[in-house]
């Protein structure tokens, strides 16, 4: 008898005002819900999330044209040292420079983990400081002057030089932006709570890299 009470107590229907409760509490959850989608993307613009990413996204972009660059160049040492010692084989120990100068490149170009700007930057200055002694070397040698193979690895390397040159500056404005962006409040809060943290410009940090000379085969 107690199991047929039972049973008639949880086939019994809730009454009107118990349905109304309920449907009321779904009712408050689906506005809360509704609301939460709303205000979420709101407070995170804000704070300045979405624009720590934009900007992030951004340097690094910028990083990226400037790997390719130097990679460019890297990658046009091999045959320009070949080149001059065609006519110039005795000029042993500056092209020893260029070589070893254009390997300290590429282990800061493939370092692991990613390539660090400021290393890149140095790198890059010793390259083009064992160049310029290159280009001292060049100028006892008419005939490679005027060779058709050099004279073609010199326009390329000018050109690199000069991408190298324009992609560097649209990167330091990039982490420029990015890193004043982060430091206003309240993104300074937020870029502390994600973890954002300031990107590290390319320039040259070591003294004997910045005194490097231009380099210039036309002359």
């Amino acid at each position: 008898m107690r199991n047929s009470m039972l049973r008639a107590t949880s086939s019994t229907p809730l009454p009107s005002n118990a349905r109304s409760v309920s449907g009321a509490v779904r009712g408050l959850l689906r506005r809360t819900a509704v609301m939460a989608a709303l205000v979420l993307p709101l407070s995170m613009s804000a704070c300045g999330y979405n624009d720590i990413q934009s900007l992030d996204e951004q340097a690094a972009q910028a990083k990226q044209n400037i790997d390719a660059q130097l990679q460019r160049r890297a990658d046009l040492i091999p045959n320009l040292v070949n080149t001059v010692k065609g006519f110039a084989a005795q000029e042993e120990k500056v092209l020893t420079e260029v070589t070893q100068a254009r390997a300290g490149l590429m282990g800061a170009l493939q370092k692991p983990g990613g390539s660090d700007p400021a290393e890149l930057a140095n790198a890059n200055a010793q390259l083009t400081g064992a160049l310029g002694r290159l280009t001292i070397a060049v100028e006892a040698y008419p005939e490679l002057k005027s060779n058709e193979n050099f004279l073609r690895l010199q326009d390329e390397l000018t050109g690199t030089e000069n991408r190298i040159a324009v992609s560097r500056t649209d990167y330091n404005n990039a982490v420029r932006q990015y890193n004043e962006y982060i430091r206003k409040f309240p993104q300074v809060l937020t870029a502390k709570a994600t973890g954002a943290k300031a990107r590290v410009y390319f320039e040259v940090t070591d003294s004997a890299a910045r005194s490097a000379p231009t380099v210039d085969f036309s002359k």
